[in-house]
C-alpha cells in the first residue's frame, strides 16, 4: 500500500462538552470598570395590549432605534450637561464619551473635583476663546518646517500650533486608517488634549467629516452595555436590550429589526433558540475548524515507523510499503515485516502494553468521530431545510404580490385563496 502525504498526521479529537450540551457559564461582565461604576438595564417597556398573546417565558423586550435616533440621544444627554455644569457642548461630548455616556456619574464627578475630570478626559486648556485659524507672522510649522508667509496654522486650547496641512494629514490618518475618532489627541508629543467636533470641522473636507461624525457615533453604540448594532447587511439600525450577559444561559435573547433580520443580541448570530450562545459557539467552532479532519485521520489512519507519513489503508493485507521512504512494515503491529518469519499475512506477534494504547487510542478516536457525526448530519439536514424553507417563503411571496396586482384582491383575500 501507498502513503497518503497529502494528509494530515497526529489529529487528535476534540472535547466532546459540545455534544453533551453542557455550556460553560461567562463571567459577568462589569461595564465601566474602568471608572468603577455599572451601568444600570434601561427601562424598556411597551404599551399593553390586550388583544396580544400571552407573553411567553423566552420572549424579552427590546426596541429598535434609527440613526436619527440615535442622534437624538446623544445631543439630548449632551445639551443636559452643558445646562447642568455650563461648559461647552463639545467638552460637554468629549466628558460624556469619557464616562461611557453615564450621565449621573459624570455630573457626580465634576462636582467633587472638576480640575482632575477634565485633565483626565483630556481637556486640558492653556488659553480661552474658540479655536480658529489664523495667519501669523514669522510661524514655523514645528512638523513640516514650512514658514512660507500666509501660512494657515491651527492651535487647540493647549496651545500647541501646527500648519493647516500637517493637522490635515495628520486627522485622515487618525479616521480613515486608525478609525479613531471619539479619542483624537493633540499631534504634540505628550499632549492629551482631545480634538473636538468643530475644531475638526474647520480642518478637514466633507467626506472626512462624515466618516468622523459616523465614528462617533459607532462609539457611542459601543459604549453602551444594552445597545448593539444590527449586524445586517446595510442596516444602520440599533437594537436597544436590557439582557445582562450573566443571563445568556438561561435566556436565548432573539431580537428582530425593522429590516426583518432576526438575530441573538447575546452573540450577534442568527437565531439560535433554545440552544445558549456559549454552546452554539462551540458547535459552530467545532464544526468550522480542522478539528474533525484531524480526528477522521486519527482515526482512519496510521504513521510510517520511518518516516512518519500518514498512510490509509484501502484494502489488502498487512504487508505494508511506504510510498516515500520505501520502508516495509505490518499494519497489525507496525514492526519490520522481515521478522514475521512465515506469518506473513496473520500476525500472531505479541503485542507489548504501547500496542495496546495505541489501539485504545484508535478506537477512542473513532467512537468520538462516529458521534459528531451523528449530530452534525442532522444539524447539516436542519440547516439545509431551513434554506430551503427560506427561499418557498420568498417565491411564494412574489407569487401573491403578483396575483395581488393581476386580480385586485385585497392582500388578506389573497392569503386565504392560497389556503383553500
Amino acid at each position: 500500500m501507498d502513503s497518503e502525504d497529502d494528509f494530515m498526521s497526529g489529529g487528535s479529537s476534540d472535547e466532546d462538552d459540545v455534544l453533551m450540551g453542557e455550556s460553560d457559564n461567562e463571567e459577568e461582565s462589569e461595564d465601566g470598570k474602568d471608572f468603577g461604576f455599572e451601568e444600570s438595564a434601561p427601562d424598556i417597556s411597551f404599551k399593553d395590549d390586550s388583544s396580544q398573546k400571552k407573553k411567553k417565558t423566552f420572549d424579552i423586550n427590546y426596541k429598535v432605534h434609527r440613526p436619527e435616533d440615535i442622534q437624538a440621544q446623544q445631543d439630548e444627554l449632551v445639551n443636559e450637561v452643558n445646562m447642568i455644569l455650563d461648559i461647552r457642548k463639545e467638552d460637554a461630548a468629549i466628558l460624556l464619551r469619557h464616562f461611557r455616556w453615564n450621565k449621573e456619574r459624570l455630573i457626580e464627578d465634576y462636582m467633587d473635583r472638576p480640575k482632575e475630570v477634565l485633565d483626565d478626559a483630556g481637556l486640558v486648556s492653556s488659553k480661552s476663546g474658540p479655536p480658529k485659524l489664523e495667519v501669523i507672522p514669522g510661524f514655523v510649522c514645528d512638523i513640516c518646517c514650512e514658514d512660507e508667509a500666509g501660512l494657515q496654522s491651527f492651535a487647540m486650547k493647549c496651545g500647541h500650533r501646527y500648519c493647516v496641512d500637517c493637522y490635515n494629514h495628520y486627522l485622515t490618518q487618525k479616521i480613515k486608517e486608525e478609525g479613531e475618532a471619539a479619542r483624537i489627541q493633540c499631534p504634540h508629543d505628550g499632549c492629551r488634549r482631545i480634538m473636538d467636533s468643530n475644531s475638526l470641522d474647520l480642518l478637514v473636507a466633507a467626506d472626512l467629516k462624515s466618516r468622523y461624525h459616523e465614528l462617533l457615533t459607532r462609539t457611542y453604540v459601543e459604549d453602551k452595555e444594552f445597545l448593539k448594532w444590527c449586524p445586517a447587511p446595510d442596516c444602520q439600525n440599533a437594537i436597544e436590550c436590557g439582557i445582562k450577559k450573566k443571563d445568556l444561559d438561561k435566556v436565548v435573547p432573539t431580537v428582530a429589526c425593522e429590516c426583518k433580520h432576526r438575530f441573538c443580541f447575546g452573540c450577534i448570530l442568527a437565531d439560535h433558540q433554545p440552544a445558549p450562545c456559549t454552546l452554539v459557539k462551540k458547535w459552530l467552532k467545532k464544526c468550522a475548524d480542522d478539528s474533525e479532519t484531524a480526528n477522521w485521520i486519527s482515526a482512519n489512519t496510521k504513521e510510517c515507523p520511518k518516516c512518519n507519513s500518514t498512510i490509509e489503508k484501502n484494502g489488502g493485507c498487512n504487508h505494508m510499503t511506504c510510498r516515500k521512504c520505501k520502508h516495509e512494515f505490518c499494519w497489525m503491529c507496525m514492526g519490520l515485516w522481515s521478522e514475521h518469519g512465515t506469518s506473513w499475512y496473520n500476525c500472531n506477534r505479541f503485542e507489548e502494553k504501547s500496542g495496546s494504547e495505541a489501539r485504545d487510542a484508535q478506537a477512542t478516536s473513532r467512537k468520538s468521530l462516529e458521534r459528531y457525526l451523528h449530530y452534525y448530519n442532522r444539524y447539516a439536514n436542519h440547516e439545509q431545510s431551513a434554506k430551503l424553507d427560506k427561499d418557498i417563503y420568498h417565491k411564494t411571496e412574489k407569487k401573491m404580490i403578483q396575483l395581488q396586482s393581476a386580480s385586485g384582491l385585497s392582500w388578506i383575500e389573497v392569503q386565504i385563496s392560497q389556503l383553500r
